[in-house]
Parts: C-alpha cells; structure tokens; sequence
C-alpha cells in the first residue's frame, strides 16, 4: 500500500476514534513517513502530539497496528484535556 493511502486510512482511522470518543482530541494525519519494513511513522498537524510511531509486524494490518499505537500514546499523554462529553 502506498504512503498517501497509509494516510488516508489513519485519516479515517483517527475519525472513528474521535466520533467513538475513544481519544481526547480531534488529529489530522498529515504525513506519513516509512522508516523501514513494516515500520512508519504517522505526523500530525497538532501541538499536543506531534507523532506516533506504528510497527505492523505483530499485528495482521495496518489498521490494527494503528489503531493500538494511537490509543496506547493519547492515553499517556499529560495535559488538560477531557474526553468529549
């Protein structure tokens, strides 16, 4: 799968978070970048996480990977943020 398609799915990945409340704040995947087999890193147009990094070889897709990654760093993040009521 192509980078620009990486995106795009964690784009709508992060939507369904967000709609799920499952994660604080809303996110823009901005970029993706590979950083070797299986392994990427998704940026964001956000001060208050600015990446995460998402390694697809445990896990059977990009999608799962993402989705566990995106969860495990908004929920270590400190700050005054609230879940959406």
């Amino acid at each position: 799968m192509t980078l620009d398609k990486l995106t795009t799915e964690a784009q709508s990945i992060l939507n369904e978070l967000w709609i799920e409340k499952l994660i604080p704040f809303q996110l823009t995947a901005h970029q993706m970048e590979s950083l070797g087999m299986e392994e990427y890193i998704v940026r964001f147009l956000d001060s208050r996480l600015h990446s995460v990094d998402v390694c697809c070889q445990n896990h059977h897709s990009f999608k799962d990977a993402f989705r566990v990654a995106i969860l495990a760093r908004t929920r270590s993040l400190d700050g005054p943020w609230r879940m959406p009521a």
